[in-house]
Order: C-alpha cells, then sequence, then structure tokens
C-alpha cells in the first residue's frame, strides 16, 4: 500500500510544477504548496503578500496567467490560482536574501572567466536545501518539484538499480528525455533523496499538458520559461557589469597564435564555443576557444580547437558510494545541459584541496571514449552509470579541459 506523506511542494505557477502537486493530491498526499519568493526584477513586498490559504483574495477575474519568465509577479498569481483550483494551501517563503548567493555566484563565476549554471545552484541550494527546512517547520515529510526526473528505489516506486539494494533512494533520468532534467539536480545532498518527490519525471512533456487540461488548470498552456529568472531580459553582461562594472573594459581578441585580431568589451560577455557574435570576421567560421580574467583576452580559432578528450572536475558530489580513488570506471558523462551524455572512463582524484564557496571537496578526471567539443569551465559535468544510462551517480563542477 502507498506512503500517504505531508509534502510540499515548490509551485513556480508553471504547468509542470502545477501537474505535480496535482498527482500528489490524486495519490492521496497531504500536499502544501509553496512559491519561492526570490526577488525578481520589478518584485516588491506589497506586490507579493504571504498568503495563508488558497481561498484567500483569489478571485479569477482578477488574476492573469502570466508569459513571463520564472519567479515573476505574474507566476507567483498562477501558482495562486492553480492552489485554489486544486483546494490546497498555498505559502509564499522568502528566500530574496538566499537567492542574491546564486546571483552573486553567477556573476562571480563570468567575472573568473567560467560559465555558469544558476539553475543547478538553485535546486541545490534553495529547492533541494533550504526549502527542506521550510517542509521540517509546517511538519512536512517530503519536498517535490516539477522536473522531468526520477527517485527510485526507498520509499518510492521505480527502478531496484544495480548496486543499489536496500531500497536506498537514486536518482534518474525522467522518462522523457528530451525533458530530462536530472543534470541540474545532480547537487543534491544524497540524504535528501529519501525525502525528495519527482511526480512528472515518468511523463512526457505532451502527457503533462494534456493532464493540465484535463484538470482545468489554467497553466495548461502556459509556454514555459525559456530565460534565467533573475535575468528576464536575456542580458547575461548587463547584469554582470551592474553588479561589477570594472569588468567593462576593452580587452583583445586574439587568434590561436596570440596575435590580435580585434577588441572586444569584457571577456565575461563570452563562452566557450561561442560561434557567433564574437565580433571579428576571419571569412571563415571561428569559435571562442579561451577567456583569460587576468589579461582580459579572448581567444578564437577553428573547431579543431575547440576538441577535448577529457575534462577535470571540483566539487564532486556523490548519490551513490563514491568510486574508489584511483579506480577507472566505465560511465556516461554529460557535460553540458543541452548536450547528450559521451562515453567515458571516471576516475576519483583522491586530493586535499581545500572546500570550495559551494562547501564540498574532491575532485574527478574524464576520460573520453571519443573527442568532444567545447568543454567549459563552470559548467557541471554529470556522471551516469554505463549499464544502467538513467541512473546518476553524481557530478562535479568543470575546473578545466584535457586536450
Amino acid at each position: 500500500m502507498p506512503i500517504r506523506r505531508k509534502v510540499l511542494v515548490a509551485m513556480s505557477g508553471g504547468v509542470d510544477s502545477s501537474v505535480a502537486a496535482a498527482l500528489l493530491k490524486e495519490q492521496g498526499h497531504e500536499v502544501v504548496g509553496v512559491f519561492m519568493r526570490l526577488g525578481s526584477p520589478g518584485e516588491t513586498i506589497d506586490e507579493l503578500r504571504p498568503f495563508d490559504s488558497a481561498g484567500v483574495s483569489c478571485d479569477p477575474a482578477k488574476i492573469r496567467i502570466g508569459h513571463q519568465g520564472c519567479c515573476s509577479i505574474n507566476d507567483a498569481a498562477d501558482a495562486r490560482l492553480v492552489a485554489a483550483h486544486l483546494g490546497i494551501p498555498l505559502y509564499v517563503c522568502n528566500f530574496k536574501r538566499d537567492f542574491g548567493r546564486i546571483i552573486d555566484y553567477f556573476v562571480d563565476e563570468y567575472a573568473a572567466g567560467r560559465t555558469p549554471n544558476p539553475c543547478v545552484r538553485c535546486n541545490d541550494w534553495l529547492k533541494f536545501g533550504k526549502l527542506h527546512e521550510y517542509a521540517a517547520q509546517i511538519g512536512a515529510d517530503a519536498v517535490a518539484s516539477g522536473h522531468y526526473a526520477r527517485v527510485g528505489g526507498g520509499r518510492h516506486e521505480g527502478t531496484g538499480a544495480r548496486g543499489h539494494g536496500g531500497g536506498e533512494p537514486v536518482l534518474l533520468r525522467g522518462v522523457d528525455h528530451s525533458k530530462d532534467q536530472s543534470y541540474v539536480l545532480f547537487g543534491i545532498d544524497r540524504a535528501r533523496l529519501a525525502a525528495m518527490m519527482l511526480p512528472i519525471g515518468g511523463f512526457s512533456k505532451g502527457e503533462i499538458r494534456e493532464k493540465a487540461r484535463e484538470l482545468g488548470l489554467p497553466v495548461f498552456d502556459k509556454p514555459d520559461s525559456q530565460e534565467i529568472c533573475f535575468v528576464p531580459d536575456n542580458d547575461y553582461a548587463g547584469l554582470v557589469e551592474r553588479r561589477r562594472p570594472e569588468l567593462a573594459k576593452t580587452g583583445a581578441i586574439v587568434d590561436s597564435g596570440g596575435h590580435a585580431i580585434g577588441e572586444h568589451g569584457g571577456q565575461h560577455r563570452f563562452t566557450i564555443g561561442q560561434r557567433r557574435g564574437v565580433g571579428v570576421a576571419l571569412g571563415h567560421r571561428i569559435y571562442v576557444v579561451g577567456r583569460d580574467p587576468e589579461t582580459n583576452r579572448v581567444t578564437v580559432g577553428g573547431r579543431e580547437d575547440l576538441v577535448a578528450t577529457g575534462l577535470v572536475a571540483r566539487e564532486a558530489n556523490w548519490l551513490v558510494d563514491p568510486p574508489s580513488p584511483g579506480v577507472w570506471a566505465d560511465a556516461i558523462v554529460q557535460y553540458r545541459y543541452n548536450s547528450e551524455g559521451r562515453p567515458a572512463r571516471v576516475c576519483r582524484i583522491d586530493d586535499a584541496d581545500e572546500p570550495t564557496p559551494g562547501g564540498r571537496m574532491g575532485r574527478f578526471e574524464v576520460e573520453f571514449n571519443e573527442p568532444v567539443e567545447a568543454v567549459a569551465p563552470g559548467q557541471a559535468a554529470v556522471v551516469y552509470d554505463a549499464a544502467e544510462p538513467d541512473l546518476v551517480l553524481g557530478g562535479g563542477w568543470i575546473e578545466r579541459a584535457m586536450r
């Protein structure tokens, strides 16, 4: 018989988290929604007041379904309207101060010549970090979200993954691999898996929208957010420069031989593998192949200059028992969010590096079976099991590419 739980659901106002809440309620769980107030642009305290139930001041005629980015004022209104429709309580949790840490991380990574992934940090630090503390305060024993991934084993239905018997929970890719979001969940604390629920991971996006339509949820046709919530205009460089104005300075664009061929307005405006908007034309395709924050120099080259045979990752986080140091193991490694995993060998490096700002220490090395392109420092390298490719073993943050 399924275990009935009190579940805190992170409701962003989108279709995925809305259906996640609905599915949990259908399964008989006691569902409590929470909208995380992150301090999005244009938001004020007066515009987004905490409310303690779905029925308070929830007049559909006064609420407009939003079509902006994640976590906006309109999204809060959407979450409130969905909660009223489902008959579940909805609270606002003020994470504005905590979210500032993510924005600082984002800016600092660009300033350091790396390409950040703030969505991973948000899941790690907030959705499946701080939000668990709030869940405990209201007596909830699980936190859920609308991510396309699954938790198997333990108290959940799912796989009895090889080498992870005894009911220990594991993180798995979503059934719909085209929407899979396990990559951005690799950083959660292993101990949190038993208190983590991902209700929509066994469905396709189309099935989720159809379920929303069947339930009459007002967000059934709401477009997916394509933006980072704190950069709604997609002007990443503008955000970085507002926080760190000293970075907006002229630097040299050089070719792979070190010869100056142009100028740019700051190395933070580029990322490894970038082809468009470089600012110079050489009569053939060129790519950003290097960034040096010390000299503010950007290096461009041909596609062959992007090739890497492997990488080293730091801040290792293992969701299963970690491999023994110095022992190579077959794996599948995904090194960019929008890329496929690549066959590789992985070896844990047993070093004594100091804990990083992320709070974790330890590294691992990856050797790809075949060369790959555009390995970008600052991005996540997520390791999947070679024999069971849906099983997430762990991951880390790319420190450097191996040529």
